[in-house]
């Protein structure tokens, strides 16, 4: 099982998960209450330098996961910038940039088990009323899981589709892809079932 969580100790790293994501949710709400440019642009430095307290290292693995951001920047603010409406262009951008980089800082500083705790005693009431929601443990970690390796994937048949063409792949990766996750899927699917499936924790204690 990989970890998104920053191998740079921090401060925030002793701080209790729920604290973290209650104040996650409180800000990103706040954000998205106000049009002020002015509010979400220092909210973004305020994040940065966030990001920057800990030192270089961590700043630098932090930035790297907003990259994947820079495309919907693009995108959003070419369309704001066609339909002549480029300051409500410039608030989404930067008020998705600071949700996102705020959801990045808990996360890399917020261990997964300490999340699926938290999640599990959200919860709680709907486990009494017989919702099977202990499934809930299993799936969250797949999920992270194999998000890198579907990453990795596309990389290798992006490597592979280059040797054997000048064009570039594109949508022609995504059938390949939607297999090899499949297969994937299936196999995940057959050792949960030889080993008894996601099992609930009192189903756990019986067993142990």
């Amino acid at each position: 099982m990989i970890s998104l969580i920053s191998p740079v100790r921090t401060r925030a790293h002793g701080w209790p998960a729920g604290a973290k994501l209650a104040a996650l949710c409180v800000v990103s709400t706040a954000l998205f209450l106000t049009g002020n440019p002015w509010v979400h642009a220092g909210a973004l430095a305020a994040v940065l330098v966030g990001y920057a307290l800990p030192g270089r290292e961590f700043l630098r693995a932090g930035l790297r996961g907003l990259r994947l951001l820079l495309p919907f920047v693009v995108i959003v603010l070419l369309w704001h910038l066609v339909t002549r409406d480029l300051a409500t262009g410039v608030v989404i951008c930067l008020r998705m940039a600071t949700v996102v980089a705020l959801a990045n800082l808990v996360t890399m500083t917020t261990r997964l088990d300490q999340m699926i705790e938290v999640l599990r005693s959200l919860t709680a009431p709907l486990r009494r009323i017989g919702l099977p929601v202990h499934l809930l443990d299993t799936a969250i970690p797949l999920m992270i899981r194999f998000t890198p390796v579907l990453v990795t994937r596309a990389q290798a048949l992006a490597l592979a589709w280059r040797a054997r063409a000048i064009r570039r792949p594109g949508w022609r990766l995504i059938l390949p892809l939607t297999l090899q996750a499949l297969d994937d899927a299936d196999h995940v699917a057959e050792a949960l079932r030889a080993r008894g499936g996601p099992l609930c924790p009192e189903q756990n204690s019986h067993l142990t």
